[in-house]
């Protein structure tokens, strides 16, 4: 089992990972950032909480029997990764990729290996 420090860890040896945060979604703030360089991680990984909202209301109306798995937003030079927690609806993992650099299909791979060795602490 892993901690969020050790998840964000192994998500930047994923090839083309620029940053990375594990966000809970109800209330923004992030569990965790690591990387990003020029990019704030501690405000993308926040701010893609409108995002998430967004996607599960529209899944909600339209889906109700079915949970997202991952959302990806495609941008001129990057990838923006965002996988929800096994556990919980209400976690979710966001990464910035190099559009240069990486491969999503083994981007998401990656990311749910590490999502299923992920430990969220409750208390």
């Amino acid at each position: 089992m892993a901690d969020v420090r050790d998840s964000l860890n192994a998500v930047m040896e994923i090839e083309g990972a620029v940053g990375a945060s594990i966000v809970h979604d109800e209330s923004g703030v992030p569990l965790g950032t690591v990387g990003g360089g020029a990019l704030d991680m501690e405000l993308a990984g926040a701010g893609s909480t409108v995002v998430v909202r967004t996607q599960k209301q529209i899944l909600e109306d339209l889906a109700p029997e079915e949970q997202i798995e991952d959302v990806l937003i495609s941008l001129d030079q990057q990838y923006h990764l965002i996988r929800f927690f096994h556990d919980t609806e209400n976690i979710f993992t966001y990464v910035v990729l190099d559009r240069a650099d990486a491969n999503v299909a083994l981007a998401r791979r990656k990311l749910e290996e590490i999502d299923r060795k992920l430990e969220i602490d409750d208390g």
